[in-house]
């Protein structure tokens, strides 16, 4: 007869060989799982509008393409006007780069000196050294699973699909999904698969709309410090401000490299001051107005969140690493035995 001793070791066993295959199956399958987890994602993105068309009497699949023909028109309409501003932008480039090398210059000869210096006092290696496997780099991880081109372009071609299906069927994957489980526990399936979508709408159209608040302040801010490019430069930086953790460094980036030699030092300074100064309003009073009722993550469970799914799937796992753990929260805590886990994920 087993003894509680064996059991708990039987037990947590168990536990860590299904965190195991999870973590096997996410890894090897991540064009699928990405690409459903972006279709999910645009799906109750999409929700509200196809509910709106329905209320004007249209049949929820006639609502629900009328709805991806809108967001891909919008697509399509954004991409285009990004593509001709990124394109003058690069054939100003070389202009800003000689700018930029002949500020940098002193500290480069600096960086050489320094090198040289340690260089002479650095021991010889030993001649009989074996090369030393080379360590994966964040840019490698970052971009894990990237592909060429025409395999994301084949990826992406997919999600527009599947949300379709998912905005024309979501009742029927709702229920069935439900009558997967047992008759005791579908009640508590019924809630939990509500207040994740709940909490995806929340967090796609939270951060939409603060992405466009602060890139609507950040062209403002920089078309008065006149800013190269502020109307495209502003957008690039409002968005990357969304980033987790490193979103005030990135939306610091563009305007910085594009103010080099065209700015004073005094308008640079404003401009990393306004990067800082709209970041942490988001942070402080659009997120939780937006997205503290629905996702309440502590801080060290979302950089776990994030260094976890970020080296699984690397830039992708990045994107979708909060709402997956947003939704795996809502999970334990429905489910009795997570509980504990559930309280340790949240705030």
């Amino acid at each position: 007869m087993d003894t509680p001793e064996t059991q708990t070791g039987h037990h947590w066993s168990l536990t860590l060989l299904g965190i195991g295959l999870v973590i096997v199956f996410a890894y090897y399958g991540e064009s699928v799982l990405a690409v459903l987890f972006f279709a999910i994602l645009l799906s109750f993105m999409l929700s509200p509008l196809v509910q709106a068309l329905e209320y004007l009497h249209l049949p929820r699949a006639t609502a629900a393409l009328v709805s991806m023909v809108a967001v891909l028109a919008l697509l399509y309409g954004v991409t285009v006007a990004s593509y001709n501003q990124a394109i003058t932008f690069a054939d100003n480039v070389p202009k800003y780069s000689e700018k930029i090398r002949s500020i940098l210059q002193p500290f480069q000869r600096d960086a050489e000196k320094l090198e040289k210096t340690s260089e002479a006092v650095a021991d010889p290696q030993p001649s009989n050294v074996v090369s030393v496997r080379q360590v994966q780099t964040w840019p490698d991880v970052l971009t894990h699973g990237a592909g060429t081109l025409t395999d994301i372009v084949l990826a992406a071609s997919f999600v527009p699909f599947l949300a379709y299906f998912l905005l024309t069927w979501r009742n029927h994957a709702r229920s069935a999904t439900v009558m997967l489980f047992p008759l005791h526990h579908r009640n508590t399936a019924f809630v939990t698969l509500g207040l994740i979508g709940k909490m995806l709408q929340s967090f796609i159209v939270g951060n939409l709309l603060i992405g466009l608040l602060i890139s609507a302040g950040s062209v403002g801010i920089f078309g008065l410090l006149h800013v190269p490019f502020f109307y495209f430069i502003g957008v690039v930086s409002g968005f990357l401000s969304l980033v987790p953790y490193l979103g005030v460094v990135l939306a610091m980036i563009p305007p910085i490299l594009v103010g080099l030699g065209q700015l004073e030092p005094g308008d640079l300074v404003i401009v990393v001051i306004s990067v800082v100064g709209m970041h942490l309003l988001a942070l402080n009073v659009l997120y939780p107005k937006l997205l503290g009722s629905r996702l309440r993550i502590n801080p060290l469970a979302v950089t776990i969140a994030l260094l976890f799914w970020g080296a699984v799937w690397g830039a992708v796992g990045l994107v979708l690493a909060i709402p997956i753990t947003g939704a795996i929260k809502i999970v334990f805590d429905h489910v009795e035995s997570m509980k504990p886990y559930a309280d340790w994920l949240g705030e």
